[in-house]
């Protein structure tokens, strides 16, 4: 694609690169205060229990220790992202019902405040709490089968959330199918595993404000919670982020925020402290203190003509949403919309259920439940390509989405679909050609393998951009011109957080070019609530498109006062994105997205059937970013995403059991290292511009993450000729798929 762009399109150099490649560059954990006060908090450790009782006296009464908060300290006893349901610290005299209760290991019981971080870990051992042990609910079926405790009080069968679509008549169809595809899916929990454990530090500005700094997706909805939990005026609250190490959704629900917050407002109280505060989890503490990816079991069953026509699809998916909601419900939301692909059924009955447990809550990561809807139906997919020895790409371009088919949710899909595009696009980079049946299918299989044998496959994917069903999406900027006969500094304040991603320089980008200016001009004040408003959260691949919006109509508006002489010429904006509804409580029938974003994916493996090692040789990917930006980003978001599914796919894996994590270090819970991942990415940038996106744009940072692990597990498959219907493919179950190791009992 073609234009006149000065800035907008061109690979700039970060804006942060400088500072982070020379150390200069101040994450949470290096912010060092004088006077700092430390914390360390005391984790139940426990994955259900009632807490009878705690004695903190030993523990006060360590030299060096100033307090020791728990239950009774916390005004409002409760927060959540989307459902207040867990408590800040889980104790007696708490002011939530049932706020005594821990529901996981990572749930918060106490913190010691202290001279340092020695005499904070010391107090904490001090500290005496009475348990009683509760039954532990670690499975979801049996959760939500009338038999189990409820975990929360009015949540019956400890169903968080049910989502369900109708579409035709299902249970009709299935007699006019030739060819019936069955499976059923199991996908893994997944720690985020981001370079920087959470920090921050805490203390009192200079107009009196409770000042948190720290990393995290969105500073507009911590300042919220922390307010709510304190019962404060939410403008007693300031939220600043200091540089983020990484997020990936793990970021989005609240860590040590809240509580850095109490502990600076009870120790003004009692003792008039205004010293700082500062915390450092370790990596345990973090492996266990915040969320996971859900783990899912999805049912799905799947019809079609001969001819590959695809007639019917019945889907069930159980969400472990863990002890808590989180984001529990939109994560099911997006499940249920990906379960059957991007592909049109005439013909649907989906039920999605997210349950609670007594496992590690789990919350955001990339995808949002796009990767486990898109590995059921890529599998199926590719079952069905096989099942009827038909070539897998011309499969699915026989029964994509387009402009004006239906989507399971009985609309069209907004925004331009570019499916068929980003499919032919791979196709052709790849030199696709179908290689026939494998496996029990095909009379010449070889019953010995040899040691080492290649596959490849075809996966494809889409998923939304920005926040759905019936939310108001909406993000604010503004943009200040100073200067005399031209414009000498462009200050632009905005709140979107760049979690490593780029988005900051990107937003430049989009500035100087919207004003006609160098890009050395822009100045970005960012993420302070004291100074910047509502971006959004960096969240659902949707910052570029809503942020970008924004700071694209404050600069046109600038811009105008400019021309009128205003100086400084001063102008904000709040994009507002068309209007979403959420999907009908029966028949799923709504537009839950205002927008979305595609991708297609080849992947060839090498196996090596003595020891189960998967080797990626070569995955192809094309995705539809609408317009690049920066296209070097563009193309490190690619590469970043399929390494990230790779661990997913292939090594990480996260253990649980009876409610205990077995794996909380990088010791245990192995993620790729540079001998691990794909020998080669090609990353293929399609750019159909989205109608509503500054210069096009349509979100990205998802997409490549989506089809990864169904596109391994059928190149795998036409290796060696076995289905893999569960993850990680490690060694161990690649050899058991081959017989040579026995199974767990």
């Amino acid at each position: 694609m073609t234009d006149n762009n000065q800035v907008v399109g061109k690979s700039i150099k970060r804006i942060d690169a400088l500072g982070k490649v020379t150390g200069q560059t101040i994450y949470p954990g290096d912010r060092n205060q004088e006077g700092e006060l430390w914390l360390k908090v005391l984790f139940a450790r426990r994955p259900h229990a009632r807490i009878l009782s705690i004695d903190t006296s030993e523990a006060k009464a360590l030299p060096g220790v100033m307090d020791v908060l728990t239950a009774a300290d916390v005004p409002i006893n409760q927060y959540g992202l989307q459902v207040p349901d867990q408590p800040v610290l889980c104790g007696p005299g708490s002011s939530k019902k049932g706020g005594d209760i821990v529901r996981f290991v990572g749930d918060q019981v106490a913190v010691v405040i202290a001279e340092n971080e020695e005499i904070a870990t010391k107090a904490r051992g001090l500290i005496k709490v009475e348990y009683e042990d509760l039954t532990i609910v670690e499975d979801v079926e049996f959760a939500m089968s009338g038999r189990a405790p409820q975990l929360h009080p009015g949540v019956l069968n400890n169903i968080a959330d049910y989502k369900r679509i109708r579409m035709g008549d299902t249970e009709a169809t299935w007699d006019q199918c030739n060819v019936i595809i069955e499976g059923i899916y199991q996908t893994p929990f997944q720690e985020h595993a981001y370079l920087q454990p959470e920090a921050g530090t805490a203390y009192i500005d200079e107009e009196g404000r409770i000042t948190v700094r720290c990393a995290g997706q969105w500073t507009w909805e911590d300042q919220q919670q922390i307010s709510h939990a304190l019962d404060l005026p939410p403008e007693k609250i300031r939220v600043i982020y200091d540089a983020i190490g990484g997020a990936f959704g793990g970021r989005e629900d609240m860590s040590v925020q809240i509580i850095l917050a109490l502990a600076m407002m009870r120790t003004y109280e009692r003792y008039g402290n205004q010293r700082p505060m500062r915390i450092i989890w370790t990596r345990e503490e973090s492996i266990i203190g915040h969320c996971k990816r859900h783990p899912m079991i999805i049912y799905s069953k799947w019809g079609a003509k001969n001819d590959g026509t695809l007639l019917a699809a019945d889907v069930r998916i159980i969400s472990d949403a863990g002890a808590y909601m989180y984001t529990s419900n939109k994560v099911l939301g997006n499940a249920v919309l990906t379960c059957t692909g991007p592909y049109e059924f005439p013909h649907v009955t989906i039920d999605g259920y997210a349950v609670y447990t007594n496992n590690i809550a789990c919350g955001a990561f990339r995808g949002f439940g796009g990767p486990q809807g898109h590995f059921a139906a890529e599998m199926q997919m590719n079952k069905l390509a096989e099942k009827l020895g038909k070539d897998p790409v011309e499969l699915r371009l026989k029964n994509i989405l387009d402009d004006d088919k239906l989507h399971v949710v009985g609309t069209t899909i907004p925004g331009g679909v570019n499916m068929e595009k980003v499919i032919r696009e791979v196709a052709w980079k790849s030199n696709w050609s179908y290689p026939g049946k494998r496996g029990e299918n095909n009379p010449d299989f070889p019953e010995e393998l040899p040691r080492f044998v290649k596959g490849k496959a075809f996966a494809a994917g889409f998923k939304n951009i920005g926040f759905s069903f019936g939310n108001q999406e909406n993000s604010w900027a503004e943009v200040e011109l100073h200067g005399k006969a031209e414009i000498k500094e462009a200050i632009v304040r905005i709140a979107g957080a760049d979690v490593g991603q780029g988005h900051h320089t990107v937003m430049a980008q989009i500035a100087a070019e919207s004003l006609g200016i160098e890009f050395e001009k822009v100045k970005l004040v960012v993420s302070d609530t004291a100074v910047t408003q509502n971006s959004g959260s960096a969240s659902a691949s949707r910052l570029t498109m809503m942020a970008g919006n924004a700071v694209k109509e404050a600069a046109e508006f600038a811009m105008r006062k400019w021309r009128r002489e205003d100086r400084p010429a001063i102008a904000e904006a709040t994009w507002l994105a068309p209007k979403t509804t959420d999907i009908d409580p029966q028949t799923g029938y709504g537009v839950p997205n205002f927008a979305y974003g595609y991708v297609a994916q080849m992947a060839e493996v090498t196996v090596d059937t003595e020891t189960g090692f998967i080797t990626v040789n070569r995955v192809i990917c094309a995705d539809d970013v609408g317009k690049a930006i920066n296209p070097d980003q563009v193309v490190g978001q690619i590469e970043g995403a399929i390494v990230q599914a790779h661990g997913y796919t292939i090594l990480e894996d996260f253990r649980v059991e009876k409610g205990q994590i077995l794996t909380p270090h990088f010791s245990t819970y192995l993620i790729p290292g540079i001998y691990d991942i794909p020998k080669r990415v090609d990353s293929i940038i399609v750019e159909e511009p989205h109608p509503d996106g500054p210069f096009g744009v349509r979100g990205m940072a998802e997409m490549p993450y989506l089809p990864y692990a169904p596109v391994i597990a059928s190149a795998v498959f036409d290796a060696i000729g076995i289905w893999f219907d569960e993850f990680p493919l490690t060694p161990e179950r690649v050899l058991r798929g081959l017989g040579k190791v026995r199974s767990r009992i």
